[in-house]
């Protein structure tokens, strides 16, 4: 628990609000009181630039959290809030890039992020479901509510009292098939708009590519979290990793593989169950792996032993 000292606040002598917070800490948890006074707010900018936190706990006395509360806090990868209804400003994650699970607590459940600081824990097979395509229990999937609001900028989807519930997760499809039906040019402005010296940023096949890694990246997470999937949704997403595949279209779903999961198990599998990696791609994508990520090379390596052809490897991989 983080001293009460390192956090300034004001209160009025029945509520607190926090304003800011001077301290190096990864992980801190906010008081639930200060003074006597139940902590009810964040304030407008409290957090700001906070680059150094990589794991934030609210308490359930919390009510409203201001805007740009925890923008442009580099490192921040979780969030544990308590299952209430709560008002969330303008762009309280913006410029969250790190952020990968919002957490969600029954009333009385012990505070804290599980498995907060700990990459290994929030990135093993535990996070997600052990089997492609298994149906879990209801719960709010703390991946799908990181990424509504820093893959899909949907801040209405953060609801911590509906999140994960049926009604919220067609919600969050709906949003995701906006995404993907987004064209992967949209929002790009031609260097002849302003001229060259006046624009800032990527050339036109750059963009693309990033757009197309954004849909990558989401078709990967609902693929994985793929509770009240629809089968259409699910053949689309498919049509997406496969689509993009090593030696496909631009490469993006390699690229977000290799390049951010290559140590997930479970990643790795599904591109697999996917024939992502066919007879065509096959010693290209080893090539690329190298030594970098030894247990995804002997996944793909496990049914080519010696004495088995590269077919007995492929049907394998159906298996």
């Amino acid at each position: 628990m983080v001293e009460e000292s390192r956090f300034r606040y004001r209160t009025d002598g029945e509520k607190a609000e926090i304003t800011g917070y001077e301290g190096r800490d990864t992980r801190i948890e906010i008081p639930r009181r200060i003074e006597g006074c139940p902590v009810s707010s964040i304030a407008k900018k409290a957090f700001l630039g906070q680059r150094d936190l990589y794991a934030v706990t609210l308490p359930e006395s919390v009510e409203e959290v201001g805007d740009w509360a925890f923008a442009s806090c580099a490192g921040l990868a979780e969030i544990s809030l308590p299952k209430k209804a709560m008002r969330f400003g303008r762009a309280v994650f913006k410029n969250c890039g790190k952020l990968e699970r919002i957490a969600v607590r029954e009333y009385g459940q012990e505070e804290g992020v599980r498995g907060a600081g700990n990459r290994k824990e929030v990135n093993s097979e535990k996070a997600v479901p052990e089997e492609y395509g298994r149906e879990e229990g209801h719960y709010a999937e703390p991946e799908l509510l990181a990424a509504a609001v820093s893959l899909m900028d949907a801040y209405y989807l953060l609801d911590p009292e509906t999140a994960g519930s049926g009604e919220w997760l067609g919600r969050w499809d709906q949003k995701l098939s906006s995404v993907l039906r987004t064209s992967d040019r949209e929002g790009y402005i031609s260097h002849s708009v302003y001229g060259e010296e006046d624009y800032i940023g990527m050339d036109l096949e750059e963009y693309i590519s990033e757009r197309r890694k954004e849909k990558v990246r989401l078709a990967f997470l609902r693929l994985l979290h793929p509770r009240a999937l629809a089968p259409a949704l699910r053949e689309e997403l498919e049509m997406i990793l496969q689509g993009f595949t090593w030696g496909c279209g631009g490469g993006e779903t390699w690229q977000v593989l290799l390049g951010e999961h290559g140590d997930e198990r479970a990643y790795y599998r599904l591109f697999a169950e996917l024939s992502c990696i066919n007879e065509e791609n096959f010693s290209g994508i080893l090539g690329e792996i190298g030594d970098g990520h030894p247990e995804m090379k002997a996944y793909f390596l496990k049914c080519r032993g010696e004495g088995h052809t590269e077919e007995d490897f492929f049907q394998g991989l159906e298996l």
